[in-house]
């Protein structure tokens, strides 16, 4: 497959773009306008705030009475308590929408990815996924929340302001409606190029994340290669590089900060000197200057502040589409909709019109080439597997072992030809009822984090603790467990690290036999493992493969002599088959095979002794 480069996101605003979450937010109308409506009320109070000082200096003070002091303060006080009330109130129902948008949108991207074929992941990496999981989800969901309610809040507040400005004295107020567009084109000038480093520093924030998962993951490998200063180079690298990014960011803000400033208070000076000399001729009261000075004050933070917001809006449209790309990918692997009316989908199933698998496989005619095109792997190709067969598949690591396997399973489809199971194209009947009845065991086994149990339980999620306990016997994983502290309720670690590989392996068997499976893969399964372990699952192939289409990836060409056919691999390409006699008697590619690695052993087993 081809190797993963992330897209570029440098689009302009977008509508189509947005339009994409429209769908999601709008479960949260009743949300917004509740929102919306407790903002609105909220500026209207506040941007009235000034004229209660306009009132108590013209009335109290230079009026040098107290009276209607009482009734003031009470109106004053009732407004501070609404407002307050209305900000606690706003302040729930944006974090109800941030939590509850996070939270879908969220669960929207893992459902999705559950459904995605196995050819993305092989091109996709981790640290990606992660990002937009994560990081991206938080962004959007936070920006749509706060963010938003952040950009009316502002638009409300400077709207009523200027409109109470105007009718209290126009002159004044065309003042400081003209140092405005000059605070909005600087702003509109800073905020795009601070926000490209910020966008540099988003998207480098994936590959940091990639590598920080890489290297958790992967550290029992860089200590035993002794490439931790390598490793902590590397990881250097990607975070001095962000470093700079950001630092470049910071000095646009350096610059852009006290400039801004100095036009906000270039305003509030301009009113001081043209509001001292209007009161000074008598044509304006100093009640009314002191509420222009307020307003001049505070208007100019929001104006910052929608221009500000609308740069961050531009920005998250990078975040949106990330995600919404992810939305949009399509498996390479989908059941028509005939199919699904039948059979269902992976998260509805309609098992009652499951038909019974036997396990009869045959390749018709088959040519495939992967996704990213290339050369054909297999060309016209054409084998019957009757029900109940053991097909070996054997050749040099990264001859294409697994290619047969990957399309008998359906993790990938033929680019010409057919796949029949049980003599119908697999293609008419669903991906889940196939693979429900597949048990797969890798040469490096996943476990999940939990317990001995809960593992081997999701083989068959209905399946009671003595089938659980049945089916560890039948692969000899009770001797794992009688090790263990607490037995079958030991918790195994993230991806089973408390145990040996040799541990893992029984253990997976042991979920895929509990299966019950009537086709079994084992991908190299005793590659990895000691030899008690080895001998372990030998016995249990002996029996439990009986009367069950199997296929052994095998690298140990002495653990699939009795297979009832050998299929042998070189360079993508099934360049012999037959049993293992015969092709020893043939003494080609597989008897070269066979010999080289008898000899190895042989060797092997002299200088143990």
């Amino acid at each position: 497959m081809a190797a993963f480069d992330e897209k570029e996101y440098t689009k302009d605003f977008d509508w189509a773009i947005w339009k994409r979450l429209l769908p999601i937010l709008g479960r949260f109308r009743g949300r917004y306008f509740r929102l919306f409506g407790f903002t609105c009320v909220a500026d209207l109070l506040a941007s009235a705030m000034p004229l209660f000082q306009m009132y108590a200096i013209g009335h109290f003070i230079t009026g040098g009475t107290l009276e209607g002091l009482a009734p003031f303060a009470a109106c004053y006080a009732l407004v501070i308590v609404a407002l307050s009330l209305l900000v606690v109130v706003s302040t729930r129902q944006t974090m109800y929408i941030e939590m509850y948008l996070g939270r879908d949108l969220r669960r929207e991207l893992f459902e999705h990815l559950q459904t995605l074929s196995l050819s993305f992941y092989n091109v996709t990496p981790v640290g990606y996924l992660l990002t937009r999981v994560t990081n991206d989800t938080n962004r959007i969901a936070g920006n749509l929340a706060w963010g938003l309610n952040d950009l009316v809040d502002m638009l409300i507040y400077v709207v009523s302001s200027f409109a109470i400005m105007l009718t209290l004295n126009w002159r004044l107020a065309l003042v400081v409606i003209l140092i405005v567009p000059v605070v909005a084109a600087l702003t509109g000038w800073f905020q795009p190029r601070i926000l490209h480093w910020n966008r540099k520093v988003r998207k480098l924030n994936s590959k940091i994340t990639g590598a920080f998962n890489e290297g958790i993951t992967g550290a029992k490998t860089s200590k035993t290669l002794v490439i931790e200063e390598q490793s902590i180079r590397g990881f250097r690298e990607l975070t001095d590089t962000m470093r700079g990014f950001g630092v470049r960011a910071s000095r646009l803000n350096a610059v852009y900060i006290p400039v801004t400033l100095f036009f906000s208070t270039l305003a509030v000076a301009i009113v001081l000197l043209r509001g001292g000399y209007l009161a000074a001729d008598q044509a304006l009261d100093i009640a009314t200057l002191a509420a222009f000075i307020s307003y001049a004050m505070g208007i100019f933070e929001p104006v910052q502040g929608i221009a500000g917001n609308l740069a961050e809006f531009i920005a998250l449209q990078a975040s949106i589409e990330r995600v919404t790309d992810l939305l949009n990918e399509k498996p390479q692997i989908t059941d028509t909709p005939e199919v699904i009316e039948k059979y269902g989908d992976a998260f509805h199933p309609r098992r009652e019109n499951w038909e019974p698998l036997r396990g009869e496989i045959e390749f018709k005619d088959v040519t495939f080439r992967y996704p990213d095109g290339g050369d054909n792997v297999l060309e016209h190709f054409s084998l019957h597997i009757p029900a109940g067969t053991t097909v070996a598949i054997v050749g040099e690591t990264g001859a294409g072992k697994s290619t047969l396997v990957n399309l008998a399973c359906r993790f990938f489809e033929p680019t010409e030809g057919q796949i029949l199971i049980d003599g119908r194209d697999y293609r008419e009947r669903s991906q889940l009822w196939l693979h429900s009845n597949i048990g797969y065991v890798l040469q490096s086994p996943h476990l999940f984090s939990g317990s001995v149990r809960d593992n081997i339980r999701y083989g068959r999620l209905d399946a009671t603790d003595a089938e659980i306990e049945a089916a560890a016997r039948a692969v000899s994983a009770d001797q794992v467990v009688a090790k263990l502290e607490q037995g079958w309720d030991s918790n195994v670690g993230e991806e089973g690290d408390r145990l040996s590989t040799g541990e893992k392996q029984l253990i997976s068997f042991a979920r895929a036999v509990l299966a019950d499976p009537r086709i079994f893969v084992l991908d190299e399964a005793t590659s990895s493992i000691d030899t008690q372990t080895e001998q372990y699952i030998q016995n249990a192939i002996d029996h439990l493969l009986q009367d069950r289409t199997s296929f052994l990836i095998a690298h140990r060409l002495s653990t699939i002599r009795k297979a009832d056919l050998i299929l042998v691999v070189r360079d993508g390409k099934i360049v012999e088959q037959g049993t293992h006699e015969s092709l020893l008697r043939a003494r080609g590619y597989y008897h070269d095979l066979y010999s080289r690695q008898f000899a190895e052993e042989n060797a092997a087993r002299v200088l143990g002794a």
